[in-house]
């Protein structure tokens, strides 16, 4: 039988904690910054200072993150899943979401209530997530990846309206890195209330939650109205996280965090659980936000709260994987399971007709002020410098992302990975995040090594962890999404700050091709053919790896050269075609799919397939980005994110059989 008691070592734990938090609140109150001033006004800022701003700060810490712990604990006994919260199941991206519509659109409903337009949005996203999963007996694994499909669409659609209303969105990053700075006690008596209202609803709830930790059956025979259940422990979770977003940003991970340590350090039943998930939480947060305000300078913190607890979330996955066990493993269709072409040249000359049509519709057609047109002869000229560059380097990025996406589902025998999926993107801006601070305003070709040689670590780390687990499609997403975003968490970091580092961030992870010239062009279309032309000289490799490591040593394959080059190739092409469209489009993932549906089976068709389509999609997605809300444009990487994230979907929850 499992203990049922907290570990006598969680007393002593819980007490050393709650000393390095007041050690480090102490600190911060003796180190404050000193007003620069006659002494009689330094002393009256100096107690502004004090109680109007940390001390109700420290209180806002305390109370979000108990909050937060709270429904971590509430969402995973309901769903059973250890590694559900707010952040991996979309809770936190859909109140952002409707708080930007609501801000864009319709002002007065913040002022009615914000918190309720915030609740309003997460639980529309966690019942997105919820009927993604339905068919699936709520697995945990497709559950996670349900919640990053809608966290990925989500995010988009808030850059994309905030760049439609034609107004600066570095503000909806500064906002979404969760900052706990208060200028007075309205925040903490707002929040306040609410954590109150949630215990004393988890507690009145505490007999149905244990309950749910049994099967179905058996809590359909103890009494329990499952759906009824279900629903409230949900609302309530729900409510309890949107409550802190829309008071302070988003909080990243700290909901799956403190659930998690508090069954570490010994609680067992829920009623433990419950209690102690809001302590860890509440005494978390206040020390990160302590220490993240004693190694900032002066006044200005080295990272808002909620970035530096985001930076949790990629280890804390990678950490609690083996624990997470699916009953449904997500599958994905075979090459046996999609159609042959008959004649697939024939096929592979389509495809060029059609990427070529593309092409000459961005370059001829287009809206104006007296409506649509087609350029031809000197208007066609006039026009060919703004457009030409900038669907060269989206068609070239497509190109580059396609090659990738074929690369890593090759090397990993998982045709469900791609640059994106698996974090590698993000990697590769973690990487230009570093380049950012060693070198202030880098040139283009440090920002490109840099981004290759993070996502080379990244893809290289994907692949140790994935080929442990022979390249389980479910353990080689989870581990994406948790190196994803630890990734993410630092790009944020940086965002957050509002400078202009910030703002070169801002623009590569928007994707934009707008400012495309001469060097990004060329960039693309070199790199395009240098890296994808290089690649049927490695066709043998291509073909025998998917076999897996035994059968490839068999025939005769040094398995870890041969990762290592084509790791290297892929990390270099993501790098390029990242920098040019940002992290998002998915276009490594629905490519190579997309090339295998049309009936390109064979790796020789399949490959230039994937390239063709690439090219195609990206081509495309640039331009209906630049006519889709003209006057305005939305840059074209969150524009393929929206367009190829229902692919995902669906790719993600139909139900067939391993082939």
């Amino acid at each position: 039988m499992p203990n049922r008691a907290i570990s006598p070592f969680a007393p002593a734990n819980g007490a050393v904690f709650a000393v390095l938090c007041v050690i480090a609140f102490a600190l911060l109150v003796l180190l404050r910054p000193q007003v620069p001033t006659d002494a009689a006004d330094a002393a009256m800022l100096d107690s502004i200072l004090l109680w109007d701003s940390m001390l109700p700060r420290a209180a806002m810490a305390l109370i979000a993150g108990a909050a937060l712990g709270l429904s971590g604990a509430l969402l995973q006994r309901v769903l059973r899943n250890p590694i559900a919260d707010a952040s991996t199941l979309g809770i936190a991206s859909g109140a952002e979401l409707a708080l930007t519509i609501a801000m864009s659109f319709s002002p007065l409903l913040l002022g009615v209530s914000r918190e309720l337009v915030a609740f309003g949005g997460g639980l529309v996203a966690v019942a997105i997530v919820l009927a993604l999963s339905w068919r699936r007996s709520l697995d945990p694994v497709t559950v996670a990846l349900s919640g990053m499909i809608v966290t990925l669409i989500a995010s988009a659609l808030s850059v994309t309206v905030v760049l439609a209303r034609g107004e600066y969105a570095m503000s909806i990053y500064i906002w979404g890195a969760g900052s706990l700075s208060q200028q007075d006690w309205s925040g903490v008596l707002s929040l306040g209330p609410r954590l109150l209202i949630g215990a004393l609803a988890a507690t009145l709830l505490m007999r149905p939650l244990t309950v749910l930790s049994l099967d179905d059956g058996a809590a359909r025979s103890l009494g329990v109205a499952l759906h009824t259940t279900r629903f409230l422990v949900l609302a309530l979770g729900v409510w309890l996280s949107a409550s802190v977003t829309a008071q302070v940003g988003i909080i990243g991970f700290l909901g799956l965090a403190a659930p998690a340590i508090a069954r570490f350090v010994g609680a067992r039943t829920t009623r433990q659980v419950m209690i102690v998930a809001p302590l860890v939480g509440a005494g978390l947060l206040f020390l990160t936000d302590c220490i993240t305000q004693l190694l900032g300078p002066g006044f200005s913190d080295l990272a808002p709260a909620g970035a530096a607890t985001a930076l949790l979330g990629g280890p804390l996955l990678l950490f609690l994987l083996p624990r997470v066990h699916s009953v449904a493993a997500v599958t994905a269709r075979s090459a046996a399971a999609f159609r042959r072409m008959e004649r697939p040249v024939v096929g592979l000359l389509a495809l060029c007709v059609l990427v070529l049509f593309f092409l000459l519709a961005a370059l001829a057609i287009g809206p104006g002020e007296d409506g649509w047109h087609v350029a031809v002869g000197a208007l066609f000229s006039d026009l060919l410098p703004f457009r030409l560059p900038r669907t060269a380097a989206a068609g070239g990025a497509g190109a580059l992302l396609a090659a990738a996406g074929f690369i890593m589902q090759r090397v990993t025998g998982n045709p469900i990975a791609s640059p994106e999926v698996l974090g590698v993107s993000a990697g590769g801006g973690a990487g230009l995040t570093v380049a950012l601070f060693l070198f202030g305003f880098p040139s283009p070709t440090i920002m490109l090594t840099a981004m290759a040689l993070g996502a080379l670590v990244t893809f290289m780390v994907m692949v140790a962890i994935a080929g442990r687990t022979q390249f389980a499609p479910e353990r080689l997403l989870l581990a994406g999404i948790a190196i994803g975003a630890f990734a993410m968490a630092i790009v944020t970091m940086v965002l957050a700050q509002g400078d202009m580092r910030g703002y070169i961030l801002l623009t590569w992870l928007s994707g934009s091709t707008s400012r495309a010239g001469a060097f990004e062009a060329w960039t693309a279309v070199i790199s395009a053919v240098a890296l994808a032309g290089a690649l049927p000289l490695l066709g043998r490799w291509l073909t025998i790896l998917p076999l897996g490591g035994s059968a490839s040593r068999g025939l005769g394959l040094s398995v870890g050269l041969s990762r290592l080059i084509l790791a290297v190739i892929a990390a270099v092409m993501t790098a390029i075609a990242s920098f040019l469209v940002g992290p998002l489009s998915l276009t490594g993932l629905i490519a190579p799919h997309l090339a295998r549906l049309i009936g390109f089976q064979k790796p020789g068709h399949q490959l230039p397939a994937s390239i063709l389509i690439g090219a195609g999609v990206l081509i495309a997605a640039d331009w209906l980005s630049r006519i889709i809300i003209y006057p305005y444009q939305v840059p074209v990487g969150l524009f393929a994110a929206l367009i190829s994230g229902p692919y995902l979907v669906w790719l993600l929850t139909r139900r067939h059989g391993r082939q």
